[in-house]
């Protein structure tokens, strides 16, 4: 029976995928530059950010994922790894396993309760826990510099881990969920709040914007709030430079 990480590199390392991943972060990042992956998971987009010659701080707190990323970037000089939560302070938290599905890894008690009896959601079930270390996009800013482009998919607790955040990089993006439409809003306002005026979004692991030109946040905000709850989830896209977020 193939492993849960397994069935991760098989979707995430598919054959094809590379190209298209990597188009789709070339207007986010370029050759020396530097991305965040705040939930790198098995590594797809840390490999994406270093083919296009980007450094990349890849933050992953679930203990075999990290052994993963490991052995895969262990000897790359141009990949920090940090085996952390990231949150609005420093501390600690708890993070709750699903050791059937490691993509659905949280730390948030809201997103499990939402999960729970959701369409799409059925026989999920996060049956274990850890107590973790917690960072902050700002710690890691002070320790790694000042990145290009941010990622963040951390299951229902994006919006902790942009309370965490005081200053805007060049572009980022955060997952939604339909389950979960509160935690997007959340993470709306807070990006408004930090200047960004450009947004768009793909839907689930698409790499095509729905939006043919970048939108406000208000717009965005009743985009979401208005998908079907088959859509499921997706990532908003936000950038100081409105020209990345055309296709």
């Amino acid at each position: 029976m193939t492993s849960p990480i397994g069935r991760s590199l098989r979707t995430y390392f598919a054959p094809g995928r590379a190209p298209a991943l990597d188009a789709f972060h070339r207007r986010f990042l370029g050759e020396g530059e530097l991305g965040f992956d705040i939930g790198a998971h098995v590594g797809d987009r840390v490999a994406s950010f270093r083919r296009l010659g980007a450094r990349a701080v890849a933050v992953e707190p679930q203990p075999r994922l990290a052994r993963l990323l490991r052995l895969l970037f262990g000897q790359d000089a141009g990949v920090a790894r940090v085996a952390a939560l990231v949150g609005e302070r420093e501390g600690e938290a708890v993070l709750r396993l699903n050791r059937a599905n490691p993509t659905v890894a949280t730390a948030s008690e809201d997103f499990i309760a939402a999960a729970d009896g959701a369409p799409g959601w059925e026989g999920q079930r996060w049956d274990a826990a850890l107590t973790l270390p917690v960072t902050t996009l700002d710690a890691l800013i002070a320790g790694h510099g000042r990145p290009e482009f941010v990622k963040i998919d951390v299951e229902g607790y994006e919006a902790a881990a942009l309370a965490g955040l005081s200053s805007a990089p060049r572009g980022l993006s955060f997952e939604f969920t339909t389950i979960q439409r509160n935690v997007a809003l959340a993470c709306l306002d807070r990006l408004a709040a930090l200047g960004y005026r450009h947004f768009n979004a793909c839907l689930g692991e698409g790499m095509q914007f729905a939006h043919p030109a970048p939108i406000a946040a208000e717009a965005m905000a009743g985009w979401i709030t208005v998908l079907p709850a088959e859509a499921n989830s997706g990532d908003v896209y936000a950038s100081l430079e409105p020209a990345r977020l055309r296709d």
